[in-house]
């Protein structure tokens, strides 16, 4: 049996995508671990199909931690039995590629993102400059490279001459098994996903103040997410904004369904965001709850073709002056209109205007590129 030894530099609990690659790998006759890290909040793990491994570091963040993660991953990959390491994302592709380099093995590739090009680094050129380093690096010598869609798979070919597969990050058809962490109020705005700069958590916060009759839950944890509870705190529509917390993927099946619209919001700031395509847009597919997102390339396409939603222009930079009050004013009336033109069909109607986005939006269908690959490269 082969084994693959794959590589990621969270905690391993909410990451659905790597759950998903590694499942799908697992069910096709693979060994997989997965390597990434626990924090000292970190929960503990549930059973899984394929084995696990998290690191305790003494560094949490900056230079200092990757540079402890991708050294303590190097040593681990260059004395562990395996037959292809993967490297999920460019911060752990040094290691990655090195030990493969050393071992002769199989060297595997996937970009969650542009990851040189994300919101955190685009005023930091020197930390850019060292990524893109490691891709110029290393990117030669992968055997086979994934992303999550076309945009982005076409600047890495623009940039390094690299062919990825396009194996898009979209959720496994479930069925609810655990019950809701939390009941959520009627007329409920729902974001889920990472509470970090640049996702349009503060403009919905702020757009409360138009939207009386509305809830906001916000399922995440993330860099500003402390920064915003207390901003939260202050305004005197508190009351009706909810931090939820990091929810487990089984939970999150169970809370989502009864939103009234979920949120995809994103500011523009760079390609990275530019190209993306959040599995929160199919997360609220499967869930038949229509979507007000960015007018963003990728999930353009998905919320014309399924007609699932409604686009919004990009999230101002600026949060002052009459711009950032007028693009909230027009956010709000936005999200009124569609849980009021949304209310007015009856559930069986939505369901079968949702199907065919649940259907196409499916991780069944991706995981099939994913394995295909994998395979045949291992066989090479």
């Amino acid at each position: 049996m082969k084994h693959i030894i794959m590589a990621v530099t969270n905690d391993l609990v909410t990451d659905q995508r790597v759950h998903r690659s590694c499942s799908a790998l697992t069910q096709a006759g693979l060994r997989v671990t997965l390597v990434g890290r626990r924090l000292p909040d970190s929960p503990a793990m549930a059973p899984r199909d394929y084995s696990t491994c998290r690191m305790s570091l003494l560094f949490r963040r900056s230079a200092l931690f990757y540079a402890e993660y991708n050294m303590r991953l190097f040593l681990r990959l260059l004395f562990s039995r395996a037959d292809a390491f993967y490297a999920n994302d460019t911060d752990t592709l040094l290691a990655a590629a090195w030990a493969a380099r050393i071992r002769r093995k199989k060297l595997f590739f996937d970009a969650h993102e542009l990851f040189p090009d994300v919101p955190e680094l685009v005023d930091k050129p020197r930390v850019q400059a060292v990524w893109r380093w490691v891709e110029r690096h290393c990117l030669p010598q992968v055997d086979a490279a994934f992303t999550v869609c076309q945009s982005v798979a076409d600047e890495y070919r623009k940039r390094y001459q690299i062919d990825m597969a396009v194996v898009r990050n979209l959720p496994e058809p479930v069925e609810v098994s655990q019950p809701s962490p939390v009941t959520l109020q009627p007329n409920t705005i729902l974001y889920q996903g990472a509470v970090n700069l640049g996702r349009g958590v503060r403009e919905l916060i702020d757009a409360m103040q138009y939207l009386p009759q509305c809830h906001l839950a916000i399922a995440g944890d993330g860099d500003i997410r402390q920064s915003l509870q207390h901003y939260a705190a202050q305004l005197p529509w508190s009351s009706r904004i909810s931090f939820l917390g990091r929810i487990a993927p089984a939970q999150l099946h169970a809370l989502t369904p009864q939103a009234a619209v979920g949120v995809c919001l994103l500011e523009n700031l760079g390609l990275n965001y530019q190209y993306s395509l959040p599995n929160r847009i199919a997360d609220f597919a499967a869930a038949s709850v229509p979507i007000v997102a960015t007018d963003f390339i990728e999930i353009r396409r998905v919320v014309d073709q399924f007609r699932i939603g409604t686009l919004v222009p990009p999230c101002p930079q600026s949060k002052s002056g009459s711009g950032y009050t007028q693009y909230i004013k027009d956010l709000a009336r936005t999200i009124d209109t569609t849980i009021a033109q949304w209310s007015a069909i009856s559930p069986q109607q939505r369901q079968a205007l949702f199907s065919p986005a649940r259907t196409e939006l499916a991780w069944t269908n991706e995981k099939k590129i994913l394995v295909n690959k994998i395979n045949n490269t291992l066989l090479r």
